[in-house]
């Protein structure tokens, strides 16, 4: 089976565009008479046959910004023309070679009679879980522009975010990187040659100074230890870490640190809410959003909780009273869902939390990063200063004893 674009004209006269799936030509030409209309123009289109695009997979997800412009035109595209026809357009006008491989596996589905979602699944990596389930729910409820909108809204809104907070450790992570060359530069290679100018002196050389030499010879002769030791720590990490209950243990214990827990817990709840809010606009129940975005949190800790959640709802508890018993969500959020739940307006009380929280992790993460730059500073300042001073402390000590 393959794909041909045809330009025909429908019974009343008007001319009309589209694709059709067909053996051959004269097959295409004769389904589109079937359908009333007068082939003008049929030729194989210029995307891929229906079984080659469900069997090619995306070879990787999208990147965020690359998908967030995807559903940007997708939901601008499906509000004016059909889902077919709308996808291929995209797929024709894709510059990406994998963009465009994506597209056109999801156009080829589209054709064989599948659900948008259903396509989307068939090209493995490339649309997230929970994309896939929202724009499902979506097609259920029959608002599929609206809920594209709003899962554009929110990928642009982490775009910006994420841009914001990548923007402000550019310097940081230069300084940091420049200091540290160095700092390394002083160990291994100035200390190194002060050092032979005190070889002959029969003098106890300072404290400071005898710890900085210990520390050189150390990275001079041993940083391959160092660096052995340091990967066999990560690979020992990395195999503990597919141990669920060690897993369960360390995000637990991150959740209760002082800066990164509270982040964690607010970058969830609000995605958490966003979710909720956008699958109760589509007519559907909050259990399938807790069930959805359970599926998707990385901390092992605030998925059992939101999974505890879900359990709770499904028993006939109220959303807020389940967020309480939870105890690792903001309080803001769950005050705001039990207003939501008690005046009737959940939807947009979770979206106000939303807003509210991603507005705190912004602010927060603004300060943080800008209080970074001058610890940097500070500590790499502080460290070079111990270096020169344990170089200046034996060359004071010998002007001493020779003024003596």
């Amino acid at each position: 089976m393959a794909t041909f674009d045809y330009v025909a004209v429908d019974a009343g006269g008007r001319t009309v565009t589209g694709a059709i799936v067909a053996a051959d030509e004269a097959s295409a030409m004769a389904a589109l008479g079937k359908r009333r209309l007068v082939p003008l123009e049929v030729q194989p289109s210029r995307g891929i046959s229906v079984a080659t695009g469900l069997a090619r997979k995306a070879p990787a997800r999208l990147d965020a910004r690359t998908l967030a412009l995807t559903t940007r035109q997708l939901a601008t595209l499906v509000s004016v023309t059909p889902i077919e026809e709308a996808i291929r357009t995209m797929a024709l006008q894709a510059d990406r070679p994998v963009v465009r491989q994506v597209l056109e596996g999801v156009h080829a589905g589209v054709l064989e009679g599948r659900r948008l979602s259903e396509a989307m699944a068939l090209q493995g990596q490339a649309f997230p879980p929970l994309y896939r389930a929202m724009v499902s729910a979506g097609e259920t409820s029959g608002a599929l522009a609206p809920i594209l909108e709003r899962l554009a809204d929110g990928m642009e809104r982490d775009q910006q975010v994420r841009g914001k907070v990548v923007t402000a450790l550019v310097y940081p992570i230069v300084l940091a990187i420049v200091a540290l060359g160095v700092i390394g530069a002083l160990m291994t290679f100035v200390v190194p040659k002060v050092v032979d100018q005190f070889d002959d002196m029969n003098q106890t050389l300072p404290l400071l100074t005898r710890l900085v030499i210990g520390m050189s010879d150390l990275m001079r002769n041993w940083s391959w230890l160092m660096a052995l030791v340091l990967l066999a720590g990560a690979a020992g990490v990395a195999l503990a870490m597919r141990n669920p209950q060690t897993r369960l243990r360390l995000d637990a214990a991150i959740l209760r640190l002082p800066l990164i827990g509270r982040l964690t817990r607010d970058i969830h709840g609000a995605r958490m809410a966003r979710t909720l809010s956008t699958i109760i606009a589509a007519g559907l129940p909050v259990l399938e959003g807790l069930t959805i975005t359970a599926r998707t949190v990385s901390n092992r800790a605030l998925r059992r909780a939101t999974e505890m959640m879900a359990d709770a709802v499904r028993e006939g508890g109220g959303l807020s009273a389940a967020m309480r018993r939870a105890d690792v969500f903001p309080p803001i959020l769950v005050y705001m869902t039990a207003s939501g739940e008690s005046s009737g307006r959940l939807e947009p009380m979770l979206d106000r939390a939303a807003d509210y929280l991603e507005r705190e992790f912004a602010t927060f993460t603004a300060v943080m990063l800008s209080l970074l730059e001058p610890a940097i500073i500070v500590v790499m300042g502080g460290v070079v200063a111990l270096i020169v001073l344990s170089i200046l402390l034996p060359i004071l000590q010998i002007n001493t004893l020779a003024m003596g």
